[in-house]
């Protein structure tokens, strides 16, 4: 079986962004780390953890993105996948999400993938979206939001947490898509083998051409556009109620809950 897993690189959480002036976008500091998204990190130790099982042959990390994400990769590489595979076209720039998930969906299928598994979401944009749209791309079942993952066969199945202590069982036909949560499992850090390895492994470059993509890609196909950018409002001050008789702080706070703030 050959696994391919999507990845995507991101700023770490730990810094903040500055939009520009005229709204036109957004630049982190020159300190930022980029870093694997970490849901896509649960996603790769899934794969791997197959593999260590015998039932996966193959696992491929796939990344739409510059030659800047090939550390991110050969991370990767280096904690026991097998192959990369970069998606980088100048056709492709400008994406949205449905863009890059026909990029993904068409490596996935060029490559032979018969399991894919996403991270639930991208901590940058936090749109839960493109793996959704891979499934659909390719007319593929999905599983959404897993914290067990299963293989045997011709069938996946997974678990997903429905709250309250419920939990809900899912079986689909591959090839399939799935998408992992926290808690799915713990992320392997790199052996300096693995390190050493990895360094002398080739990560593959695919272009538009080689996928076949001649349309549906880049900023003049893109459905959905970003017009500007903004910071959040400014959070308002806080208020400290004064006066030495609980009772008479309590009456005072129900009544600016009620006739400021409106909530009760």
């Amino acid at each position: 079986m050959h696994i391919g897993v999507c990845l995507k690189q991101v700023p770490e959480s730990d810094k903040t962004p500055k939009v520009a002036d005229d709204g036109s976008g957004v630049t982190f500091p020159d300190d930022t780390k980029w870093i694997p998204n970490p849901y896509d990190e649960f996603a790769l130790e899934a794969a791997l953890q197959l593999k260590d099982a015998k039932i996966a042959t193959k696992v491929t990390v796939f990344t739409v993105g510059g030659a800047d994400a090939e550390a991110r990769m050969k991370d990767a590489l280096a904690r026991g996948a097998t192959g990369a595979v970069r998606l980088d076209d100048a056709a492709f720039a400008g994406s949205d999400a449905l863009g890059t998930a026909r990029i993904l969906a068409a490596a996935l299928e060029a490559e032979g993938v018969s399991l894919a598994f996403c991270g639930k979401q991208a901590i940058d944009s936090d749109q839960s979206q493109v793996p959704a749209m891979i499934a659909e791309v390719l007319g593929w079942p999905q599983i959404y939001v897993v914290d067990s993952v299963a293989v045997e066969g011709e069938t996946v199945t997974a678990t997903r947490s429905m709250g309250g202590g419920t939990s809900h069982v899912v079986q689909a036909p591959l090839p399939a898509i799935v998408t992992c949560d926290k808690g799915l499992n713990d992320p392997r850090f790199a052996s300096l083998k693995g390190i050493m390895m990895a360094k002398r492994k080739k990560i593959a470059v695919m272009d538009a051409g080689a996928l076949g993509l001649d349309g549906g890609v880049g900023a003049a196909e893109a459905a959905v556009t970003v017009t500007s950018w903004s910071a959040p409002p400014a959070r308002p001050a806080g208020r400290i109620i004064d006066g030495d008789s609980p009772a008479a702080k309590v009456q005072e706070l129900v009544r600016l809950l009620r006739e400021e703030a409106k909530v009760i």
